[in-house]
């Protein structure tokens, strides 16, 4: 199954896919947008033509698990995405991707305006790439 990542923020919005085997997780891109609405748009489209089965969008809760303005934000965010896309809509706790994503590019030496071009698209690429291991033990194939 294709599942679309989603690490959404306020000006930029990460995504990553992954391949129909479920095995690897890859940066699909970032759009820069402010408007929530056209970020809902583009997102949907975007993961239109990458033919998405699922949706999984970053819920940034708490580090105590409880949801915070910005947790709800993602919500609204991923139920007007399901609406939009017509496509399922999983939330999944995204909660210290940034800094994965910030630790990743530090050791590949990635810096300045290339640095804050691809952290969201890493980060949305971590969020996916945890969803598959959980799908794997699972066994939600």
């Amino acid at each position: 199954m294709i599942i679309f990542g989603v690490d959404f923020g306020d000006t930029r919005t990460g995504w990553a896919v992954c391949d129909a085997y479920e095995m690897m997780a890859s940066p699909a891109g970032v759009l820069t947008e402010r408007s929530f609405q056209r970020c809902v748009e583009q997102t949907a489209e975007a993961a239109k033509k990458a033919r998405a089965e699922l949706i999984v969008v970053g819920h940034p809760k708490n580090m105590n698990g409880s949801n915070g303005p910005r947790a709800e934000k993602c919500e609204a965010f991923a139920h007007q995405l399901e609406e939009c896309s017509g496509i399922p809509v999983q939330l999944w706790d995204e909660r210290c991707t940034t800094v994965s994503a910030h630790q990743i590019l530090n050791v590949t030496d990635t810096r300045g305006k290339k640095r804050k071009a691809v952290v969201d698209a890493v980060a949305a690429t971590i969020i996916l790439e945890s969803y598959l291991a959980y799908r794997k033990n699972q066994n939600l194939k």
